[in-house]
């Protein structure tokens, strides 16, 4: 789009003629070249330090064998190699520990040898080993399934359709008048345009819930058992309503938590902890919990 309006000659042929020059390289498109110059030094950058991306904010240490300063720091690595080895990963995933008091979880990374889990000390503290193995197995379903890569090409794919129909449009507004008198035409695009950005992110959120889905029946698979995963959500669940107030103020003072939320094994905001605003389950990234209790076989109280 910068490219058309840096040749003043382009205003004098339909857009989609202008953009067809532009694509073939009959005409050199600066502006495009620069852009996808940047825009893949920020993925190669984002890649390489996506780790320290999703921990931004937070108090973390890494474990290890040699690192681990308790018996509890050491248990939570060697579940996480236990598991690691029972979902066939070739690569043992990084293992970080959170200091905070929230009980809540995440795994992150574009494939096998670049992924990590992180928990909070809040979960470590509070969960009986068979829980945490179910934490873990959870977050290693995510990156078993490939979830933050399909995620990542799915909100690609969407912003290239969305880029595509946005030229459409400035096509049709903007091209010959032929166009502009084609009444059907111009009001099916004008519909598209306002219209499929709410699809896709409705679709995306979709996407983000049935993984969740997902992830706890790998969980299931890996520990041979749904209850533990059950408990150690209720558990999760529980704490967050217990000490609203206090994680409410810990999660709003600590920054990038938006980039975490879908990451994470519980949504605060199903809590009533609200990290962003939210407008019901349809735009949530989590499933509701009785929803999740229920496809493990179990009921919520009062559900």
């Amino acid at each position: 789009i910068v490219d058309l309006y840096l040749h003043p000659e382009f205003q004098q042929i339909p857009i989609l003629q202008a953009l067809q020059l532009l694509v073939t390289f009959k005409i050199t498109p600066v502006a495009t070249l620069i852009l996808g110059a940047v825009a893949i030094i920020s993925i190669s950058i984002t890649y390489a330090l996506h780790d320290r991306i999703m921990l931004l904010g937070t108090q973390y240490h890494e474990i290890t064998p040699q690192s681990s300063r308790s018996v509890e720091e050491q248990q939570l690595y060697n579940v996480t190699e236990e598991l690691k080895i029972a979902a066939s990963l070739r690569y043992m995933p990084k293992v970080y520990l959170i200091d905070a008091d929230y009980m809540n979880a995440f795994a992150s990374g574009y494939s096998e040898k670049s992924a990590l889990i992180a928990i909070t000390s809040g979960l470590l503290n509070k969960l009986d080993r068979s829980e945490l193995q179910a934490v873990i197995a959870h977050e290693l379903s995510h990156i078993r399934h490939h979830d933050i890569k399909l995620t990542l090409m799915a909100s690609v794919l969407s912003n290239i359709i969305l880029i595509v129909l946005d030229i459409m449009f400035r096509g049709i507004i903007f091209g010959g008048g032929r166009r502009r008198r084609d009444n059907g035409i111009v009001l099916v695009v004008i519909l598209l345009r306002f219209l499929l950005p709410i699809v896709t992110i409705l679709l995306l959120l979709y996407l983000s819930r049935k993984r969740e889905f997902m992830a706890d029946a790998g969980a299931v698979e890996l520990t041979r058992d749904n209850t533990p995963l059950a408990k150690a959500l209720l558990k999760i669940s529980g704490d967050h309503e217990a000490n609203k107030e206090k994680y409410a103020m810990i999660y709003h003072g600590t920054s990038h938590e938006e980039v975490r939320r879908e990451a994470y094994i519980f949504d605060p905001a199903q809590a009533g902890i609200s990290i962003q605003q939210s407008l019901g389950n349809v735009f949530s990234t989590h499933p509701p919990l009785a929803e999740r209790l229920k496809a493990l076989g179990f009921k919520a109280k009062g559900a």
